[in-house]
């Protein structure tokens, strides 16, 4: 069979079988995300019946999938918001580091896999999957949530992080010179801060001659400068998903608003073929011997994940139930974690499929975890069934006339953000702390 006939065939096939996993998905209500990596498990290499035509496409489309992802999650958010978060959540992201890379280096170290090893390692449980979380926010219909800031908070820290990491790992497996990993860091380092800066100071002018009436221009530009970012980003060893992260928050007003709409059916799309291309890419005959320590791995990140995302949210003065959501939502790993793993490889080729099978563990029970977590945890805490006493109205006044925004959405205990009118001391809203 031609090769362009066969790459036809195993791509309807595969859009198809998205499709249907997805309705049935949708049927139970549940996430798609664990049936498409399943799907892809028993499609890939090693698996029931392997799909070599489609391969090298389906390579490209996933990498497409994570950029547009992160670039409708930028286009949820101002630079200014961005860089306001940041600086509040700053001390959450250092507690992320501590409490989730630790138990990687100290896995690798116990197993005798030596100091670089342990520095590949503790990268790969530090980080959370930006691609999965964005679709769990999407799916969930939590993005209007007031613990999705922190939420995203954490994660462009993390993709920031990667900035510095990336290149000092790198460093490290090449043996390369303290000066030769200086100026890879300060290039990254530089790249990032560029991008910020045109973002902050020149947003407006960015989104005015991004802007256009016709929606088959708008969805041409933003695509081809999203993709053109992303790919000068990896190339100057900063993340193609943080440059496509830093498009989305440079658009503003009805730009970003027409964008959204229309990338929204190419994301979701795309980022269906990622979550199948993670599968595909790996065997599963690798995966039974390393099973142990992977789920050992994966059982004490997932509680560390947790309490990362309970402490960042109660920093930000939000209440219970949000911090329980916030924190189930961190839990899954996905393709920072493949990226840092593939690397390490040659130095220790075990870390390969422990990394694979620990990712494979959480992007399953991501899903779970951000829509179980909460419920499970209030009920074990005895609160699940309370509700806050009612607070007794205020004499009738006059209101002065004020906009409806994010300051004014106070959060009811079942998860449900109602939009008030009014100052947000009067609504009962719990004001961030830092």
């Amino acid at each position: 069979m031609h090769h362009t006939t066969a790459m036809l065939i195993e791509l309807g096939a595969i859009v198809l079988a998205l499709g249907l996993l997805g309705r049935l998905a949708g049927r139970v209500g549940f996430s798609p995300i664990p049936l498409y990596l399943l799907a892809g498990l028993a499609f890939g290499h090693g698996g029931l019946i392997p799909l070599r035509a489609s391969e090298e496409f389906i390579a490209t489309g996933a990498e497409i999938g994570v950029i547009l992802l992160l670039l409708l999650l930028g286009l949820e958010y101002s630079a200014s918001e961005l860089v306001t978060n940041l600086k509040t959540q700053y001390p959450s992201g250092a507690v992320d580091f501590v409490l989730n890379a630790t138990p990687g280096a100290v896995a690798a170290l116990a197993l005798g896999w030596g100091p670089v090893a342990a520095v590949a390692l503790a990268g790969v449980t530090w980080i959370s999957s930006s691609g999965v979380i964005a679709k769990v926010l999407g799916d969930s219909g939590r993005l209007g949530n007031r613990e999705t800031p922190v939420i995203l908070g954490i994660l462009v820290i993390e993709d920031l992080a990667m900035a510095v990491y990336l290149p000092i790992l790198t460093a490290l497996l090449a043996g390369v010179s303290l000066a030769g990993g200086s100026v890879t860091l300060l290039i990254s380092l530089g790249t990032v801060g560029a991008v910020l800066y045109l973002a902050l100071r020149h947003g407006r002018v960015i989104s005015k001659a991004v802007s256009s009436d016709n929606a088959e221009m708008l969805l041409l530009v933003v695509l081809g400068l999203t993709l053109l970012v992303a790919g000068v980003a990896q190339q100057l060893q900063v993340s193609a998903a943080v440059g496509a992260f830093l498009v989305g928050i440079a658009l503003s007003g009805e730009v970003a608003e027409g964008a959204s709409n229309l990338l929204t059916p190419l994301r979701d799309l795309f980022a269906a073929v990622f979550f199948v291309f993670f599968g595909l890419s790996t065997d599963p005959a690798d995966i039974p011997p390393v099973l142990v320590p992977a789920l050992i791995l994966a059982l004490v990140t997932s509680l560390t994940k947790i309490a990362t995302g309970w402490y960042a949210a109660r920093r930000a003065g939000i209440r219970s139930a949000g911090r329980w959501r916030a924190g189930g939502t961190l839990v899954a790993r996905g393709e920072f974690s493949i990226v840092i793993a593939g690397l390490a490889v040659g130095v220790e080729p075990r870390i390969g499929p422990l990394a694979t099978a620990y990712v494979l563990i959480l992007v399953i029970l991501g899903p779970l975890a951000a829509r179980w977590t909460e419920p499970v945890a209030l009920r074990l805490t005895g609160r699940g069934g309370s509700a806050p006493a009612p607070v007794p109205a205020p004499a009738p006044a006059p209101l002065p006339e004020c906009a409806v925004g994010p300051a004014s959405v106070s959060e009811v205990p079942d998860g449900v953000a109602v939009a008030v009118a009014g100052p947000a001391e009067e609504a009962g809203a719990v004001r961030p702390s830092g």
